[in-house]
Formats: structure tokens, C-alpha cells, sequence
């Protein structure tokens, strides 16, 4: 009776082999243990025994294809028999033989384990041999450009040493870019080193600023200013006075910090040995950049003054200043200084308290920026302050308290207008 030769399953992970050679052709004897053909597979190539006797009537698959285990290969016959045409399919019988519970208990477990992912796609498999496909997967091959030498086009293990070996040659070093020559650099007229004489104004301004820094102990607080309303009432007020009575910004900072003062006097105060002496005068110092430094004209009173007033005075006093023509009058007598660098659009900056003095406020620019109001994002007019404060006089929470009051005063700017 004819009998079907199956691929064997030659190693507990074995799925498929590649038939590479038929060793007795059709129509040839065969006994049985005789060498029928030879398979290739993940790991080896292996010679595959005929389980029968008698002749081999039909090979079932061609060279050079991958069959899955337990897949009839070849049919073997005695001589003259007739053999039923279903042995011929060259498909899988209907009842596979059963594994042994350890086979089924190892093929779940490795079930559960993650697929490697795939080197090459699954068309591209029927043209690789096992062998070729381990050695590609764990050397992390590109089989772009590799022709198979095996049978049909086949990639097979010679083709993947070649790949291997050319691997291993050394890459010639890529061509030289071109580098552009360095352009020649020719120096102009460099001036020479000047020498500045420091004038009286520098040298007393550098005294104070030294003893400043190295006896007080100063702090510092900042504050963001809403000044919407108080650029529109500006821009209401200007719209109705000439030009040179025209206010400025600064001019409501002077009134606001004034007013401010009188509700957090120990910030209008000075230390004189273990005293601290809070001024009656409210007389606010604004500093004026002139050539070689800095001066410090003084709004007396300014509490009691009208905003009007306040500017006039302030534009008379810078022009003296600027003009040579300053009076003592004009610089004595401060009791809180502002020193404003938003005309210069500087956004934030610290001063140096001005002795005996116990605070300074430093104003930076009004600013349009995106602000948060009942949860909507819309443009805002900001500016920011920083109180320099003598923590020997005050302390953090007044400091606070005071730019709070200095903001509503800011806030709501038609009360500095009566």
C-alpha cells in the first residue's frame, strides 16, 4: 500500500523546512531509512529518511519550497500499484497527530510570548531559506540589492555571508568637501583707550550709592499697575491744556505715591541714630538724568499740591537742571524718592535707596499685554513698580500694604484730579 512522506518535525520549534534537494527521483527504488531528500531549516540542513519501501512514485513539492510541518512531501509505492489520486494533493491529512501535553503546555507558553517583529514581508519568505532568514534577523539585514543564487531566485546562507562579509569591509572615506577659504580680515581705525576725569557730580553720586548699598538692608517688592484708566483720563485732561501744560505719567505717579505716603507714613521717614522719624512733609524726590549722572529734584508737599501744579513745578525744576541753573531749593529737602526709566521702555528695574530716605520706588513702562478679566483673555495696559525699602525702618507686609494703596490711587486717577 502507498504511503506519503511527510516533512518531519526535526526539533521542538520547528514549524517549516525548505526542500533543497530530491536525493532519489521519481521512479527510483527507495528502502526504507534511505535518504530520500534534504530539507533545510532554521538551523541546519537535515536529511530527510524515507519511512517506506518500495519506489518513489511522486515528489509533491517542488525544490526550493517551504513546507509546513507535518506536510506530505513525497509519495512511496510499491511496484505496479495503483495509487489513489487524494495522496497526490500534497496537502496537509485531515488528522494531524496530536502533540504530547508537555509539546501543548510549551506551544501555549510560547504563544504568549511577543511576536519578533518580521525582517521582510511574508511574500518575501517563500524566497529565503531558514537558514538565510535566521542569520538576517539577528544581524539586522536590508536585503536591498541581494540577488538569490538558489534555486528559482532563492536567497539562501551564501548569499548572507557575501552580505556579511561586505559588511565587514572598511567604507572609503567620502570625498572631501569644499571649504571655502577663510575671508581676510582687515581691522579699521580702532580709536585709542579714553580717559575720563570723574567729574564732582559722578564721584558724590558713587559715595552715596557705596554707603547706600553697604549700610542699609534693603528689600524689595514689586507690583503690577493697571494704568488703562489712568492713561485715558491723561489723554482726556491733555486733550483740553497746552502744550506745555501738558501732564505726563509720571507727574500721577508723583501724586498717587504722595497720597499713598500719607496712609503708610513709616515709608515717608528717615533713621537718625536709634530713632526713626516720620516726616510731616511729604516732599517726593524725582530723579533727573543729566549729563555726567543724576540729580534729584524735590516736589515739596506734594500731597497738598494739584496735580497741575505738580507738573509745572517738575517741568521747571528739569529745565534749571538740564540748564545749569539749578537751585539749592530744587534738590533739598526730599523725604521718598521715584526714579522712572518707562520713557526709556525699560519694563522693570531696582533702585538704590537715596540716605537718609527710607524707600525708593523704581517705575518701569506702561505696557499692552493679554490680562485675565472675568475669566476672558483681553488687552491690558500694565505697568510694573519695585519698592527698594530700608528694612532697618519697614517691613515686607507695610511695603506691600503701601503699593496696594499706591494701585488704587492708579486705579482710580479722577480722585487725584480734585
Amino acid at each position: 500500500m502507498a504511503e506519503t512522506v511527510t516533512m518531519p518535525k526535526l526539533g521542538f520549534d520547528m514549524a517549516e523546512g525548505t526542500l533543497i534537494r530530491w536525493v532519489i527521483k521519481e521512479g527510483e527504488p527507495v528502502t526504507k531509512g534511505d535518504v530520500l531528500a534534504e530539507i533545510e531549516t532554521d538551523k541546519a540542513t537535515v536529511e530527510v529518511q524515507s519511512s517506506a519501501e518500495g519506489i518513489v512514485y511522486r515528489h509533491l513539492v517542488p525544490v526550493g519550497e517551504v513546507v509546513p510541518v507535518g506536510n506530505p512531501i513525497a509519495v512511496v509505492a510499491a511496484p505496479g500499484e495503483q495509487v489513489d489520486e487524494s495522496q497526490l494533493t500534497g496537502k496537509k491529512p485531515e488528522q494531524a497527530p496530536q502533540p504530547e501535553p508537555e509539546q501543548q503546555e510549551a506551544a501555549s507558553a510560547e504563544q504568549k510570548q511577543p511576536a519578533a517583529a518580521p525582517v521582510v514581508v511574508d511574500a518575501e519568505m517563500l524566497r529565503i531559506s531558514p537558514i538565510a532568514r535566521r542569520m538576517i534577523m539577528e544581524n539586522n539585514l536590508n536585503l536591498e540589492g541581494v540577488i538569490g543564487s538558489g534555486p528559482g531566485g532563492r536567497i539562501v546562507k551564501k548569499d548572507i555571508e557575501k552580505l556579511l562579509q561586505r559588511r565587514r569591509e572598511p567604507v572609503p572615506a567620502p570625498a572631501e568637501f569644499y571649504k571655502p577659504p577663510v575671508p581676510a580680515f582687515t581691522p579699521g581705525v580702532i580709536p585709542a583707550d579714553e580717559v575720563i576725569e570723574i567729574d564732582r557730580l559722578r564721584a558724590a553720586i558713587g559715595r552715596r550709592m557705596v554707603e547706600s548699598r553697604n549700610e542699609i538692608p534693603h528689600f524689595y517688592v514689586t507690583h503690577e499697575y493697571d494704568v488703562a484708566s489712568l492713561l485715558d483720563i491723561r489723554k482726556q485732561v491733555n486733550a483740553v491744556l497746552p502744550e506745555e501744560e501738558k501732564v505726563s505719567v509720571n507727574d500721577f505717579v508723583i501724586k498717587a505715591t504722595a497720597m499713598a505716603l500719607r496712609q503708610y507714613p513709616s515709608l515717608n521717614a528717615v533713621l537718625k541714630e536709634d530713632k526713626i522719624i516720620r516726616k510731616g512733609h511729604v516732599n517726593i524726590g524725582v530723579a533727573v538724568a543729566v549729563e555726567g549722572g543724576l540729580l534729584t529734584v524735590v516736589v515739596k508737599d506734594a500731597d497738598q499740591k494739584p496735580l497741575r501744579l505738580i507738573s509745572k513745578e517738575v517741568k521747571e525744576m528739569v529745565a534749571r537742571v538740564r540748564s545749569g541753573k539749578v537751585r539749592p531749593e530744587d534738590i533739598e529737602g526730599s523725604t521718598f524718592s521715584i526714579s522712572n526709566l518707562g520713557m526709556f521702555d525699560v519694563e522693570h528695574f531696582i533702585a538704590i535707596i537715596n540716605p537718609p530716605e527710607a524707600a525708593i520706588l523704581a517705575v518701569g513702562s506702561a505696557r499692552e499685554m493679554p490680562v485675565v478679566k472675568d475669566g476672558i483673555v483681553q488687552v491690558g495696559t500694565r505697568m510694573r513698580a519695585t519698592l527698594s525699602a530700608d528694612h532697618r525702618i519697614t517691613d515686607g507686609a507695610e511695603a506691600a500694604q503701601f503699593l496696594q494703596a499706591l494701585a488704587r490711587w492708579i486705579a482710580n486717577p479722577a480722585g487725584m484730579l480734585m
